[in-house]
């Protein structure tokens, strides 16, 4: 895929130079702010899979390359509005407000990881969606739920570029259309379901083009450029917000990991392939520009990173001190009321954990 070639919504390239003047929002301190929020989940992303790697965390899928996307979405959303993430969505739900430590405990195994009250009681954000597309449908619903209260907020949903050929996104599409609802869908296309490549994933030349048939607007836009996104992102929710209806974003982007801590891209991609794709990947791209703008430096990178190491050892010393939850729990919270056949073996966890804790059960 020839990205400089597409055409795509951009103002920052991969080199770090403008090719379109920057919009009245990018100052230079919100644009430093993005770094520093890129580099934070950077940091984080590269620990959760040293913690997979040790044996502390589950099966985890790397956020490596998509940054810029996650940032974008979580400073352009308002509280109000109600965010539906697919399973790569860290850094939208960070910038949201929900703690690293709440990721953690997911991808660890533990529901709790799905609770975001505590962080916020007002979040009305729904959990990681594995299910390829479902989250489509559900983001839907609340969308039109939203225009039915009319309180002018908008729900935005994401998934890859692979979920894209799901029958779940395309009625999605449909109904978004059909219902004029607020709801704004962001493609990360990353350029790999897994194993598929974009190439033989779908025949159009550009996932936006899909809108065409629900009869909603779609826009291409460097995935890799945050300032682009955030604008893109920004316009699509302020026109669903006035009633204008539902836009498909494709935020073209590169998966510089592997798809999952389970998979090994090696064996379906090209070592070539990637690291040409490490030559438009986000972060080093606002640093370049940052630093020609004379409002960044090496040092104050080198004491950023310092910075973000210490706060990410602090979120896994809070996620490792976390206690587990009873094993009673997971008969807790699957039916409204347990018959007596579930209460009886609920009975049974209770006494043989127990038993294993000699008598003693929190």
């Amino acid at each position: 895929m020839n990205v400089l070639a597409m055409p795509m919504h951009r103002f920052i390239d991969h080199r770090g130079k403008l090719v379109n003047p920057l919009p009245e929002w990018a100052d230079l301190t919100t644009l430093k702010g993005f770094y520093c929020d890129m580099v934070l989940t950077r940091t984080y992303d590269n620990k959760a899979v040293a913690l997979q790697r040790t044996g502390k965390l589950g099966t985890y899928p790397s956020h490596l390359g998509s940054e810029a996307i996650g940032i974008a979405i979580g400073r352009a959303l308002q509280k109000s509005d109600v965010f539906i993430p697919y399973y790569r969505d860290l850094p939208a739900l960070w910038a949201r407000g929900i703690g690293m430590e709440k990721n953690l405990q997911y991808w660890g195994g533990d529901e709790r990881g799905s609770d975001f009250s505590p962080d916020d009681s007002h979040c009305r954000d729904l959990p990681f969606c594995v299910p390829i597309a479902t989250q489509c449908t559900h983001a839907v619903g609340v969308a039109a739920a939203l225009k039915i209260q009319g309180n002018h907020q908008v729900a935005l949903v994401t998934c890859g570029d692979g979920a894209t050929s799901k029958g779940d996104f395309l009625e999605s599409l449909n109904c978004a259309g059909a219902w004029n609802i607020p709801l704004v869908f962001v493609i990360n296309n990353n350029q790999w379901a897994i194993s598929v490549p974009r190439s033989i994933q779908c025949g159009a030349e550009l996932l936006s083009d899909k809108a065409k048939g629900a009869g909603i607007d779609g826009i291409t836009v460097d995935g890799n450029d945050v300032v682009a996104v955030f604008d893109v992102v920004a316009k699509s929710l302020e026109h669903a917000r006035k009633g204008k209806g539902a836009t498909l974003i494709e935020a073209v982007s590169y998966r510089l990991s592997d798809h999952t801590t389970a998979d090994d891209a090696s064996r379906y991609r090209s070592e070539d392939e990637l690291q040409q794709a490490w030559q438009y990947e986000p972060v080093k791209r606002l640093k370049a520009f940052l630093i020609e703008q004379g409002v960044w430096s090496e040092q104050d990178d080198l004491n950023w990173q310092t910075h973000c190491k210490e706060v990410i050892e602090k979120v896994v010393q809070k996620y490792q001190a976390t206690s587990p939850q009873p094993p009673e729990s997971a008969f807790d919270f699957l039916y409204e009321q347990l018959n007596e056949e579930l209460l009886s073996q609920r009975d049974l966890i209770i006494n043989k954990a127990m038993r294993m804790q000699g008598g003693h059960h929190g």
